[in-house]
């Protein structure tokens, strides 16, 4: 049977002169909003001062978790009551965190010569950051080093900024002297407070892959977002809209700084924490302006510790359980930690987040996917939030392969593409 003929008004010049009108709107999108990079982004970012950072850094921290653990609850009972975690996932959830902790305790960890370090004489910064270099190129070497890993550098406010320039400068150096730089490298740029700080890193960037022959674009970098004049300017616009695009393309992702931003509003001590109304509203300026460009968010940490007696533990313990499980429904899939006993409740969190969504998640990309014949999606926003869901979940542990493809009958390769991960070169 043959398609009836229907009747048109707009001639083939009308539309290709739309076409054409658009052609410049069109590649400016596309350069703006390239979509998700197709990479793994890590659950949480260690900080440890450059002066405390040493081979067994990684390994330390996952002792000290599991001896946390051991201390303060030594079996799945134990921590889903102090978590209040669903007894059908107390076991699981705290299998895979022991097991986390022995074999991967920290994701991303960032060797601090900032805040975390401060002013020293400039050859004990020197010094330091060529050793960070190496320790770090002979982690990646015997295969100990944490899967993201990198320096936070000091500042490009006026003060600081050849201090901070010069100990990356040393640092990327030694490491190409040791070998080149390793995948998974990261680089945080603290305290930006306007687009020209952050023209100035990549400038810094494209000048050291010349320098050194790499690849265009080889260097990315955190934003970190601890000012005011980061999220709303002095001229009434978004700064941290501007800030991502002055990277050139080099902006990885929005880090929120919990405490200078908490400060900066004029937030008292005991209140600064990552669910106060002034940190959610920046977040939620940095999550609108990130959305489609690549940009990655991450959440602060808070400063209550779980040390001391075993009461105080718990209480800590249920805080910052509570504050990831909150992220993580917001959407910020990464946050801070800054002690090693919160890491236990970090994996508990994440991994008590994705089991939870797993059956839900896998039901309804399966009905969509069936919908559709397995090729194309009729929701293709939703097809990607359950993907990049099973995805996530499957980066960090928290899932299996097998029991992924079990319920959706869909490969890592199926999910990928469905949620639009298709890394970019």
């Amino acid at each position: 049977m043959g398609h009836e003929t229907v009747a048109t008004t707009f001639a083939a010049s009308v539309r290709e002169a739309v076409d054409a009108s658009l052609a410049e709107a069109d590649a400016e999108l596309a350069r703006r909003y390239p979509g998700d990079p197709g990479t793994r982004q890590p659950v949480h970012t260690v900080y440890v001062p450059a002066d405390a950072f040493a081979a067994g850094t990684v390994r330390s921290w996952g002792d000290q978790a599991l001896a946390a653990l051991d201390e303060h609850a030594p079996d799945a009972a134990a921590f889903a009551a102090v978590l209040g975690l669903p007894d059908d996932l107390a076991g699981e959830v705290y299998e895979r965190v022991r097991d986390k902790l022995s074999r991967e305790p920290v994701e991303d960890l960032r060797i601090d010569f900032e805040d975390g370090y401060g002013p020293r004489p400039d050859a004990e910064e020197d010094a330091a950051a060529a050793r960070a270099a190496r320790l770090l190129a002979a982690a990646h070497a015997d295969g100990t080093a944490a899967p993201y890993a990198g320096i936070r550098m000091k500042c490009m406010e006026a003060a600081v900024r050849d201090r901070g320039i010069r100990t990356l400068d040393i640092f990327l150096t030694a490491l190409m002297a040791a070998g080149g730089l390793p995948d998974g490298l990261l680089l945080t740029l603290p305290k930006v407070s306007c687009p020209e700080q952050v023209t100035a890193m990549a400038h810094l960037a494209e000048e050291f892959e010349k320098a050194h022959g790499l690849d265009a674009g080889r260097i990315g970098f955190e934003i970190q977002i601890e000012t005011t004049q980061a999220i709303l300017g002095a001229d009434g616009r978004a700064t941290v809209a501007r800030l991502i695009d002055a990277a050139r393309g080099r902006a990885t992702s929005l880090h929120y700084g919990t405490f200078d931003y908490s400060a900066a509003c004029q937030v008292a001590a005991e209140h600064q924490a990552p669910d106060h109304p002034v940190a959610d509203h920046a977040k939620a300026v940095m999550q609108v302006a990130a959305a489609g460009t690549g940009v990655r968010l991450s959440d602060g940490s808070t400063n209550v510790l779980p040390v001391g007696p075993a009461e105080r533990v718990h209480d800590a313990w249920r805080l910052h359980h509570r504050l990831v499980r909150r992220s993580l429904a917001r959407a910020y899939y990464q946050g801070w930690d800054m002690h090693p006993a919160q890491l236990p409740t970090r994996y508990a969190a994440v991994y008590a987040f994705y089991r939870e969504g797993l059956d839900r998640a896998a039901a309804r990309l399966v009905a969509y996917v069936g919908r559709a014949g397995g090729e194309v999606m009729d929701e293709p926003a939703t097809a990607r939030a359950l993907s990049g869901f099973l995805l996530r979940g499957l980066d960090c542990g928290a899932l299996d392969t097998e029991e992924v493809a079990r319920l959706t009958g869909l490969t890592r390769a199926d999910l990928d593409t469905l949620a639009g991960r298709v890394p970019r070169k």
